[in-house]
């Protein structure tokens, strides 16, 4: 888990200045008590100040420490400090008639009270209950260059585990797996963050995880998080063995992963043998994630293939900006499958639109988008959760999860539940 000294020394700021502007209203308000409570808001706050210090100063890339104690301790803080924040933003607000002599808007206060509270509750309900409640969504694709006999194919997309950040409870996990058997895919695929730093957090999780069933089986690739990047390794060798671990682990329970690599998915009708491929890429990142992630090498051009060629292609890479700067620039493949973003754990649906705080960083953070046949990135966002919609592949198109682990901090906010992912696939 990243804290750059940046954002450390913000958060200081920010929190100390919240403080005293929140210190001052209470000592400027009309309560007979109100400097008895200034003292105690004084107290409180500065306790406050210690338990960042100690946040900041606790390890969070040794090998020992880990990330698990660190993220619930920033989450219990800034469960208290974005509320503090809200209340700011509301109280300042109120001061904007005195700029011009008038009286102060004392309402916007209650205001900021009331929206703080609401503040409070839904971080503390995205704790509780939005992060282990798991959404479904449904999504079926038309293509008239889907072998026929891969008409009605279901594929189950799962994202972002980050199984770190449940420590050794395993109900979720448990849960979810069953929830993906009772669905009855043909295939399942990961799209990568199995990890939040290392493959020790496996432990609890390595028999649930050979639970997965699918008639053409699991298949996966690896993410940012998966190859070891956030912890200091005392040798360039331990690092390389707690990545064949990672493998080993999904190897041992029946997963293949595609690490640069290709396969193909064969069915039979009406005594035709048909395939569509399935190409898998290590991680694509940008800075500071790292490059490992080479579409040429994991589907190579020879005599009868390529990446424009007429079969049909499905990708799986982690990070969706991978589809948006070279998949659909340079190849025809029809359908990119990702993760990564996690959508930023919040989003939330305005007149029949999600929004999230993610789309800021990423064009493409969640739900179906394609390209319209002039270099254009049509965005249909998420899916309705309540029914399947139909979407067409008649240029390449990529779908984003949002995950079902949390990095950082373990809530996620307003719709951006665990999402599992059912695609369709129809000749069209």
């Amino acid at each position: 888990m990243r804290l750059p000294l940046p954002a450390i020394i913000a958060l200081f700021a920010l929190s100390i200045l919240a403080d005293l502007y929140i210190w001052k209203d209470i000592r400027q308000g009309k309560s007979k008590n109100r400097w008895g409570w200034s003292n105690a808001y004084a107290i409180s706050s500065f306790l406050l100040w210690i338990f960042l210090a100690v946040i900041v100063a606790m390890p969070r890339r040794s090998l020992d420490g880990g990330v698990y104690a660190v993220m619930w301790m920033l989450t219990v803080y800034l469960s208290i400090y974005i509320p503090k924040a809200l209340y700011c933003i509301f109280s300042l607000l109120g001061r904007i008639p005195c700029i011009f002599g008038a009286k102060r808007w004392k309402w916007l206060n209650y205001v900021g009270v009331a929206t703080a509270l609401f503040g409070f509750g839904t971080i503390w309900h995205g704790i509780a209950y939005t992060r282990t409640h798991t959404q479904i969504v449904e999504l079926t694709l038309e293509s008239n260059k889907l072998p026929a006999s891969f008409d009605g194919y279901r594929i189950v997309q799962i994202s972002d585990l980050h199984l770190g950040t449940w420590g050794t409870e395993t109900a979720f996990l448990l849960d979810f797996t069953e929830k993906i058997n009772s669905l009855k895919p043909d295939l399942i695929v990961f799209t990568g963050d199995i990890v939040n730093q290392k493959t020790d957090e496996l432990k609890p999780f390595e028999k649930i995880l050979g639970q997965l069933k699918a008639k053409d089986g699991v298949y996966s690739i690896l993410g940012n998080h998966d190859y070891g990047d956030y912890v200091d390794w005392p040798s360039a060798e331990a690092k390389s063995a707690n990545l064949e671990r990672l493998k080993k682990i999904q190897k041992d329970a029946g997963w293949k992963m595609l690490n640069n690599e290709h396969d193909y998915i064969y069915r039979t009708a009406g005594g035709r043998k048909d395939s569509i491929a399935l190409i898998g890429v290590e991680n694509w990142g940008e800075p500071p994630f790292g490059q490992y992630g080479d579409l040429l090498k994991a589907y190579p051009v020879d005599t009868k293939h390529n990446l424009r060629d007429n079969n049909f292609k499905i990708l799986l890479t982690h990070n969706p900006e991978h589809w948006v700067r070279e998949v659909r620039k340079r190849s025809n493949i029809d359908l990119s499958l990702s993760g990564h973003t996690h959508a930023m754990q919040a989003s939330f649906d305005i007149l029949g639109k999600r929004y999230s705080p993610a789309a800021f960083r990423y064009q493409t953070w969640g739900g179906f988008y394609t390209e319209n046949g002039i270099g254009e990135i049509e965005d249909f966002g998420n899916p309705d959760l309540s029914e399947g919609l139909v979407r067409r592949l008649d240029n390449p198109s990529l779908y984003v999860n949002i995950g079902a682990g949390e990095v950082a901090m373990p809530f996620r906010v307003g719709t951006s539940n665990p999402e599992i992912t059912v695609i369709t696939l129809k000749k069209k």
